[in-house]
């Protein structure tokens, strides 16, 4: 087994007065030479958005991008004439392919929005742009792993242009649990969002992180009451 910690306090952070962010790996003004990728995972920014603010229309290309709610609402609006608005218990996935420009604005003029967004690395190039989003019934996580992405076309998960998967869990306290990796030679990424585990022989509490590779499974113990993210992607 082989394995990093991501402390909470060691993450990047910056505060924009609008947006309160805090990046896992090297991103925008935040660089760190251990720290730009794990496997094909590239992104794991954990943002606060302000009322009535957000992110403005930009491009992306060839790259999978991955949006969770935590909190509030945003609206997403892009060139592909999509224009929707995601909460918590939905996740959206916009593979941006050859090309698309996007926006994502906090949709509340009271409220802050919280959200997860992940970027994984495409298994094909310059594919044509794609969005699409699912509501998750969260009863399916308790206690047990919710597939939310995954390379598999069907109508349970969304797809992604990678061999990659992303659950989530909602741990009582004492619950021990076991993730079985898909394929021997991928790492994971657990991100806990809150409570206490217990994991590879680590203590995690919330927002810490651990990357671990080199294993097929993995027995995870939460503390307290606990919900976490688990990002399995291949790492070459």
């Amino acid at each position: 087994m082989k394995k990093e910690i991501y402390r909470n306090n060691t993450r990047g952070f910056f505060d924009y007065g609008w947006l309160k962010t805090y990046h896992s790996f090297s991103f925008s003004n935040y660089y760190d030479n251990n720290r730009i990728h794990f496997g094909k995972l590239r992104v794991l920014n954990d943002d606060t958005i302000a009322p009535a603010t957000g992110f403005g229309l930009h491009p992306h290309d060839n790259m999978e991008i991955i949006t969770i709610p935590l909190s509030g609402e945003l609206r997403h609006t892009d060139s592909e004439e999509h224009s929707q608005t995601i909460k918590p218990g939905e996740v959206q996935i916009m593979s941006a392919g050859t090309g698309i420009w996007h926006s994502e604005f906090n949709n509340s003029d009271t409220e802050p929005v919280s959200l997860y967004q992940i970027w994984i690395l495409p298994k094909e190039k310059d594919i044509q742009p794609r969005y699409d989003q699912k509501l998750f019934d969260k009863n399916q996580r308790k206690n047990q792993f919710q597939l939310l992405v995954s390379p598999v076309k069907n109508n349970e998960t969304l797809w992604i242009n990678q061999d990659a998967y992303i659950n989530i869990a909602e741990l009582d306290d004492k619950f021990q649990i076991n993730y079985i990796l898909k394929n021997e030679n991928d790492g994971i990424f657990i991100m806990l969002t809150k409570g206490k585990i217990e994991v590879a022989d680590e203590s995690l509490e919330k927002r810490d992180s651990i990357s671990i590779y080199d294993i097929n499974n993995l027995k995870i113990k939460a503390i307290d009451k606990s919900e976490l993210l688990i990002i399995e992607v291949p790492m070459n």
